[in-house]
């Protein structure tokens, strides 16, 4: 049997701000609220990874922010028949818009472990684990 590969490749960003000298992650609801996820799409031609996952958190998260295009890391998952390859980023937020283009979604600010237990998929909440940690020695 042939090796599955990537078929599909996508850019997440995991949203987050400083709250009280605590670091809190913005997680989303799926289209559909039945699952919590962070802003991630296919990644667009004319844009980077890096800078795709950010268009992505404004269309479904509704925030902008500061860009760190350094590569968290990669996370496989199946879809649309195939696999999926998603790079993660991290966007510091600054600002949060009251409407937007996907505001049918749910928000929701948690600290980085409950975030971890929100995710289904164990790649992105190993990624989003490391994180936390390299953000509490900042």
């Amino acid at each position: 049997m042939a090796e599955n590969h990537s078929i599909y490749t996508q850019s997440a960003v995991i949203p987050w701000r400083e709250s009280n000298g605590k670091i809190e992650m913005l997680v989303i609801s799926s289209r559909k609220r039945k699952r919590w996820l962070i802003p991630k799409g296919i990644v667009e031609a004319h844009l980077t990874p890096a800078q795709s996952a950010a268009k992505e958190a404004l269309e479904e998260a509704g925030v902008e922010g500061e860009l760190d295009d350094t590569l968290l890391g990669v996370f496989d998952y199946p879809k649309w028949g195939g696999v999926c390859s998603c790079e993660v980023y991290s966007l510091r937020v600054v600002k949060i818009r009251e409407t937007w283009q996907e505001d049918y979604r749910l928000r929701k600010w948690v600290r980085p472990k409950e975030a971890a237990k929100l995710i289904s998929q164990t790649g992105l909440r190993k990624i989003i684990l490391r994180f936390a940690e390299v953000c509490q020695q900042i």
